[in-house]
């Protein structure tokens, strides 16, 4: 007994903290994999907003697909057929085309 009582007492318990290691770690693998590339993407987003400007082909949320007329602060004119041009909010805007696109679609 006096053998199994002193190995019992050399065991030292592992500390608090390695306790949430495991935790810490799946938090910065989720912040490098998921959170900072999507914050990434979406200032990526917002700044192609603020440079949209008139004559800009671009790609709306809804597939649409048109020339810029008109930038507003909410809303954009994107003229979708000669003379025919809607009125879309500015979030839509998805994709920014390189320029002559349309004509080759």
């Amino acid at each position: 007994m006096l053998i199994s009582s002193a190995y019992a007492a050399s065991a030292s318990p592992a500390p608090e903290w390695t306790s949430f290691l495991p935790l810490v770690v799946i938090f910065v693998l989720f912040w490098f994999m998921l959170i900072r590339p999507q914050m990434k993407q979406a200032k990526e987003q917002r700044r192609m907003l603020e440079a949209l400007q008139k004559g800009d082909e671009v790609i709306t949320a809804g597939g649409i697909v048109g020339k810029v007329t008109k930038v507003g602060d909410a809303y954009v004119s994107i003229e979708i057929a000669p003379e025919i041009s809607i009125n879309v909010q500015k979030q839509t805007v998805q994709t920014l085309l390189p320029k002559g696109t349309i004509k080759s679609i």
